[in-house]
C-alpha cells in the first residue's frame, strides 16, 4: 500500500499513548517530522518512531511547510483550532485529537476551513470504534431500539485526576473532566441517537474536592493551587425532537458509580447499556429479557479472541479517507456540535441559566 508522508504535532502524553504506536502499526505512515515546544520530546519521538532523516521543529508554522500529506493536531485543547486551520489552508489533511477545540467558534470555523480547502479533518473519537460501540451503532440504525428518547452519558471516575501535562489548567484545556472525559460520552451518545439538533441545555459544575490533600488519587496527588478546573459537572440537553440527554462527567467524585466513555440508551423498541458489557433489554415473547451479545472471536484454539485497537480502527480510517476517499467514521459537523453542547454546559453553569439554541 501506497505510504504517506505525515507530521507530528505535539509530542506529549496523547501521542505517544496513542497515535505513535498505532501509527507505527498500521505501517502504512511515514513520520518525516515532528514538531513539539520541548524539542527533547520531539527528538524522542522522532527517535522511536521516525527515520534519520525526519526533522525536528519547535515551531508548526516551519512544520507546516514540509512536504506532507497530512498533520496530526496532538497539543493541548487551546490550539486545535489554530494549528488545524492553519494546516488545511497549508495543503494538509488533518487528524485533530479531541476534543474538537476550546470553543464553538473555533470549532465551526474549523468545519468552515475544511470545507473552503477541500481538505479532510476529522477528530480523535477512537471510542467509536470499540467492538461494542460498532455492533450499538449498527443496532440503532438497524431501527432495533426505535425511537431513542431518553440517553445517559457516562464518564465518571471516583480518584482518577490527571495530574501530568496542563489537565489541570482552565487556559490551556478549557475546563477539566467535561471537556476531558465527558466530551467522549457525549460523542458516543449523539452518534448512536444520530441526533445532532440541541434545543436547550441546562449545567451545573463543580470544585468541591480540588482542595483537599489526601485524595487517595490514582495519578498520584494534585496540587489544589494548580487545580484551576472542574472536578465534576453534569448537564441536562434537550434536543428539538424532544429527546433528552443526562452527561455526567468526573475527575473526582464520592461515588462507587463508575464509568467512562459509555452510554445508556432507551427507546420504544427497546434499551441498551455499555455498563456491565453491552446489555440490550427488550420485551420478547411477552417477557423481559436481557440481551447480551458475545463480541469477542474466542473459542478457537491458540487464538484469545481480541481484536484490533480502537486506534488502530481509527488510523486505518483516516489512512483510507485521504488515499482512498472512504467516508470518515467522525465527521467535523458532528464533533463541532460536541463541542456546542460542552461550551454551553460551562455558560449555563457561570450564568445560573439555561442555554437555548436557535
Amino acid at each position: 500500500m501506497e505510504k504517506i508522508k505525515i507530521g507530528i504535532v505535539g509530542c506529549g502524553g496523547i501521542a505517544n499513548g496513542k497515535h505513535l504506536p498505532a501509527i507505527k502499526r498500521n505501517g502504512n505512515y511515514e513520520i518525516v517530522a515532528f514538531c513539539d515546544i520541548i524539542k527533547e520530546r520531539a527528538e524522542e519521538a522522532k527517535e522511536k518512531y521516525g527515520t534519520p532523516e525526519s526533522k525536528v521543529f519547535t515551531d508548526y508554522k516551519e512544520l507546516l511547510k514540509e512536504d506532507l500529506v497530512a498533520v496530526y493536531v496532538l497539543t493541548p485543547n487551546k490550539s486545535h483550532a489554530g494549528i488545524s486551520i492553519a494546516a488545511m489552508k497549508a495543503g494538509k489533511n488533518v487528524m485533530c485529537e479531541k476534543p474538537m477545540a476550546k470553543t464553538y467558534a473555533e470549532a465551526k470555523q474549523m468545519v468552515e476551513t475544511a470545507k473552503e480547502t477541500g481538505k479532510i479533518l476529522t477528530i480523535g473519537y477512537q471510542n467509536r470504534y470499540r467492538a461494542d460501540s460498532t455492533y450499538l451503532k449498527r443496532a440503532c440504525d438497524n431501527d432495533e431500539l426505535g425511537e431513542i428518547y431518553y440517553a445517559k452519558a457516562h464518564a465518571v471516575r471516583r480518584r482518577a485526576v490527571p495530574t501530568w501535562g496542563v489537565f489541570l489548567n482552565e487556559e490551556e484545556q478549557g475546563g477539566g473532566p467535561l471537556i476531558d472525559i465527558g466530551t467522549h460520552a457525549l460523542d458516543l451518545t449523539l452518534w448512536m441517537m444520530n441526533n445532532y439538533e440541541p434545543e436547550s441545555v441546562t449545567g451545573s459544575v463543580y470544585r468541591k474536592l480540588a482542595d483537599q490533600t489526601e485524595t487517595g488519587n490514582a495519578f498520584g496527588e494534585w496540587d489544589p493551587s494548580k487545580f484551576t478546573v472542574e472536578d465534576s459537572a453534569f448537564g441536562f440537553i434537550k434536543m428539538k425532537n424532544g429527546a433528552t440527554i443526562h452527561l455526567e462527567a468526573s475527575w473526582a467524585l464520592n461515588t462507587l458509580d463508575v464509568d467512562e466513555a459509555k452510554t445508556s440508551l432507551c427507546g420504544t423498541k427497546a434499551g441498551a447499556d455499555m455498563k456491565n458489557g453491552l446489555r440490550i433489554n427488550k420485551v420478547k415473547y411477552n417477557k423481559q429479557c436481557v440481551e447480551s451479545p458475545e463480541l469477542s472471536a474466542g473459542g478457537v484454539a491458540f487464538f484469545d479472541g481480541e481484536g484490533e485497537k480502537d486506534s488502530d480502527v481509527e488510523q486505518r480510517v483516516f489512512y483510507n479517507a485521504v488515499t482512498k476517499g472512504t467516508d470518515l467514521v467522525v465527521k467535523p459537523e458532528q464533533a463541532m456540535i460536541v463541542t456546542k453542547i460542552l461550551e454551553a454546559i460551562y455558560e449555563s453553569a457561570k450564568t445560573g441559566k439555561t442555554v437555548y439554541f436557535d
